[in-house]
Parts: structure tokens; sequence; C-alpha cells
């Protein structure tokens, strides 16, 4: 079972997360072979980490809660809350598959909210410029509860457009599309 996992920062707890940077990569580093995608979003500034997305294939809901809170950055404070749901890899492959490489150009995670039909199981056109990309789903994945993409985009807005409500008019709209600077994560 695929999961998404988006640790968000705490406000002033960016001294914390750096102190804890390399407990954090040891703890990821045991996961590894289930890592689908992972890396921190960041702030306007392109400096500052205001949060952490993990997308790993784990073998149950369970398994899933255990990998988001007991990760060291989350003991020690360093979130405010978590967004943990499953998830179906879509394009089938890790972010370390991405055509793109690691570093060219723009990169952002996209995160459509809300209930409804699966209208956008479909890989939209835009699929080159698609690292992951998938539906977020309840516990037993009968229901759908948004989308997650991470897509090289030019800016915000174009990659905002991937998940674009009018691309799914009378099937399914959005309540809430969020749109956050992302890099790939990892060591080195």
């Amino acid at each position: 079972m695929e999961f998404f996992c988006y640790h968000r920062d705490r406000t002033d707890s960016l001294a914390l997360r750096d102190e804890l940077l390399e407990e954090h990569w040891s703890y990821m580093d045991g996961y590894g072979a289930e890592m689908i995608a992972r890396g921190p979003t960041m702030a306007v500034d392109g400096e500052t980490p205001t949060g952490s997305v993990h997308i790993v294939d784990l073998p149950d809901p369970a398994a899933a809660r255990a990998f988001a809170f007991d990760e060291p950055g989350y003991q020690a404070g360093v979130y405010r809350d978590v967004m943990l749901r499953r998830w179906r890899n879509i394009l089938g492959r890790t972010m370390w598959d991405f055509p793109g490489g690691e570093t060219d150009g723009n990169r952002y995670l996209v995160l459509g909210l809300g209930a409804g039909k699966a209208a956008d199981l479909d890989v939209p056109p835009e699929q080159d410029e698609l690292i992951a990309y998938g539906p977020l789903l309840s516990d037993d994945g009968a229901s759908r509860l948004g989308t997650a993409a991470l897509v090289r985009a030019a800016d915000p807005e174009t990659a905002r457009a991937v998940l674009a409500q009018d691309r799914y008019r009378y099937r399914y709209r959005y309540t809430d599309i969020e749109v956050h600077n992302w890099q790939f994560g990892g060591r080195s």
C-alpha cells in the first residue's frame, strides 16, 4: 500500500529541525527500499524549509502511522501537523526515475483537497513534467480525498494547472488547491 505523508513545520522550529537533520535522514534511510519520493517543501525564499514530504510503500495503515509519528522531528515537536493518506502511484515509478533529473527546473508539491468521484485517475497531459502523481485516499482506499502531485513547472501557477479545476468540470471540483515549493530530498 502506498502512502503520502506531509509533515508541516511549526513556526520557529528551524533550529530544532536543523539539529535533528542527521537523525531524520538516518530514520528515512531505514525506509530506502520503500521510498517512492521524498523532500522538503520550501518557503518562497527557496532556503527555508516549511515541511517534509514522503511517499512510501508500506504494508498497512498501522505501519504508515508508525512511519509518520515515530519520525524524530515529529517526536521532538518540529511539525505542527501531519497529513497522512493512502495514495496510488499512477505513474508507477519513483522520483529517482523521473527523466528530468533532480535539479533542472522549479519543483512543486501540488495538493488538491476535497472528496468526490475519482475523476483524476488519468494522468494529466503534462505527464513529462510529473515527478509523482496520484489520488489521496481514505485508509481503506474506498474514498477519494484529493490528489497529490510532485511536478516540475516554470512557476506556481503552471504547477497548479496540473489540477486545474475546470479540467474535470461536471465531474469533480477541488475545495482547495495548495502549491508548495519542493525539492528532491535525502542525502547528496
